[in-house]
């Protein structure tokens, strides 16, 4: 099979095209036929030396945490899967070196969700790290919900930062099926309406006027959740926001590694700032998002492409250097590997 390896960690040069055997899954794994692989931050950044440093605990890693295809072989002990389905991955590469960028990769069942029919590879190659982040996010307010669906988020206005974002595309299509007002900032109108065709209910441009009044009209009694994407750079805007008893869901550390709190204003209105890691908020946490995600798949949630505010770019396989360039590029919308015909 073609497969996409780095045996050293560095910049996309380290990324070479090999031929390689077909692995057979073990006991509580599934092996699936890559159609499309999804490319996010996490992948350029682990494989630049992020997750393992210098040295790394296999001699090759397959990049890429998420992808959707067919299952072609189950390991002893699954049950819940068969030969054909059409699923998506998550943490395909997580603590293990079979990354989506190759033609069949092997993973535990347990980072398998079925993809429902009508649900085409791209919307399942663009689910797992966008939207069980986004997912996360919007179920940690200490009094709301800790599941998502119709109804959920009843009366929570919810602030998305950087809405043409994938993570941020997804946090404002799962908020508004959930049921929240939604308001995304964004940099500009063509990013405006990109935010605006995933959902969002009001964009405010943070580099015109007075952003925190823009919001303030919009929510005078504040935002319930906001989904953030660069504390260091919007951390006294958040605090000028916030609704009492309002959370703070940090799932990046765009515009730096440390940020100032202006302590007074957040005091005075009981924030709580939650950061968060896909990779390491628990079993539970990952079951729930994926069994949410799996329903708002059902009715209808989750589209990308350009008219649903998440542009696609694409590449084949060969050149997966390219598409990790594109995303460390900070691309706008969604970059996707087609790895072979579905």
């Amino acid at each position: 099979m073609r497969s996409i390896v780095y045996s050293q960690p560095g910049d996309s040069s380290v990324l070479s095209l090999v031929d390689r055997d077909v692995q057979e899954p073990g006991t509580g794994e599934v092996r699936v036929r890559v159609v499309v692989s999804g490319v996010n931050p996490t992948d350029w950044k682990a494989r630049a030396g992020g997750t393992y440093g210098d040295g790394l605990p296999f001699p090759e890693i397959t990049p890429n945490q998420d992808g959707a295809g067919v299952v072609d072989a189950v390991g002893p002990g699954v049950d819940e899967f068969a030969v054909g389905d059409r699923v998506w991955l998550f943490m395909s590469a997580a603590q293990r070196p079979t990354g989506t960028a190759q033609e069949y990769t092997v993973v535990p069942a347990s980072r398998v969700v079925p993809l429902p029919d009508g649900i085409s590879f791209d919307v399942g190659a663009s689910l797992a790290v966008p939207a069980m982040t986004a997912h996360r996010a919007l179920t940690t307010h200490e009094e709301g919900p800790a599941r998502l669906g119709p109804g959920a988020l009843d009366g929570m206005t919810v602030l998305v930062a950087g809405g043409a974002g994938a993570v941020g595309h997804a946090a404002i299509q799962l908020a508004r099926w959930a049921g929240a007002t939604v308001i995304s900032t964004i940099s500009s109108d063509e990013k405006a309406a990109l935010a605006t065709a995933a959902g969002a209910h009001h964009t405010v441009n943070y580099r015109s006027g007075d952003t925190a009044s823009a919001i303030r009209s919009i929510a005078p009694d504040g935002v319930d959740i906001v989904v953030e994407v660069s504390i260091p750079q919007n951390a006294d805007l958040v605090a000028e926001v916030l609704a009492n008893h309002g959370v703070v869901s940090i799932y990046a550390n765009n515009g730096g590694d440390s940020a100032s709190l202006p302590i007074r204003p957040n005091m005075s209105v009981n924030a709580r700032y939650q950061f968060l890691l896909l990779y390491t908020i628990g079993d539970e946490a990952l079951a729930a998002a994926a069994e949410d995600i799996t329903e708002a798949l059902h009715d209808g949630v989750l589209p990308v492409g350009v008219d649903a505010g998440l542009p696609l770019t694409r590449f084949d396989l060969a050149d997966t250097a390219a598409a990790h360039d594109a995303v460390e590029g900070d691309a706008v919308g969604k970059v996707l590997i087609d790895v072979q015909p579905a």
